[in-house]
């Protein structure tokens, strides 16, 4: 499978006054198409921050990203932001969804920054929100929805685009188990229609899901491993 995201010893520093921080030490990683891969590690591991430059919500201090054939490590913040709409689908803990607006909206509101007219944008939410099954709360407001289906809202948004990766913090964050485990099959769901997936999460269980995990510890890339057996949630035990 070809490569889609490529890291050569990436380094973040921040300077907090006259302290440098090293958040990032020299991170080289490669993740390919269609792969489903969980980032792991301790608080200050550099797991967020790697999120973050792959995500092209910041770019590093020092090294090279190429993601899907184009190198954005040097990448101004319009161009970083045209890119983030049209190759990456973001999914966060806690929804990041318009409370006053429906869940079509929502879902349609990446299509309004890539140009299309209101009538594609709404038959593409409607097709997004389809494939995570709420066609049927589409005029519903976040508020009258539960945690679950706010978590499903956010992926049909992170669909809608057609992205390169999805890219998902703690996705599970802030929902109770049963939930946790019906997210975790939708994008189980997802991966098996050839998505790219990449997860970030402190938790075994969740990332047991993932067919690799990268463990960072310090700044570097501490361990790298397929997981040879995926968790699949057997919906008759939930």
């Amino acid at each position: 499978m070809p490569e889609i995201i490529r890291t050569k010893e990436l380094q973040k520093v921040y300077r907090m006054g006259a302290e440098e921080v090293h958040a990032l030490k020299s991170v080289s990683i490669e993740v390919n198409r269609g792969e489903y891969v969980a980032f792991m590690g301790p608080s200050g591991s550099g797991k967020s921050t790697l999120m973050n430059i792959i995500g092209c919500l910041d770019t590093p201090t020092f090294g090279q990203y190429v993601l899907n054939g184009k190198d954005v490590s040097d990448m101004s913040e319009n161009e970083l932001a045209e890119i983030r709409n049209k190759e990456i689908g973001f999914v966060f803990q806690t929804f990041n969804l318009l409370p006053r607006a429906t869940c079509l909206d929502n879902v349609a509101l990446p299509l309004i920054y890539a140009g299309f007219n209101k009538k594609d944008r709404d038959e593409k939410a409607f097709l997004a929100l389809k494939s995570v099954g709420l066609d049927d709360r589409i005029h519903h407001k976040p508020n009258e929805l539960s945690g679950g289906q706010r978590q499903r809202v956010a992926i049909a948004r992170a669909l809608v685009n057609n992205p390169s990766i999805i890219l998902a913090d703690e996705p599970t964050g802030n929902l109770d188990s049963k939930t946790s485990y019906d997210i975790m099959d939708l994008f189980h769901e997802l991966h098996q229609k050839g998505n790219t997936i990449i997860m970030v999460t402190h938790e075994d269980d969740i990332a047991h899901y993932s067919h690799r995990v990268i463990r960072l510890r310090d700044g570097l890339v501490e361990s790298d491993e397929v997981n040879p057996n995926p968790t699949v949630v057997d919906k008759s035990a939930v």
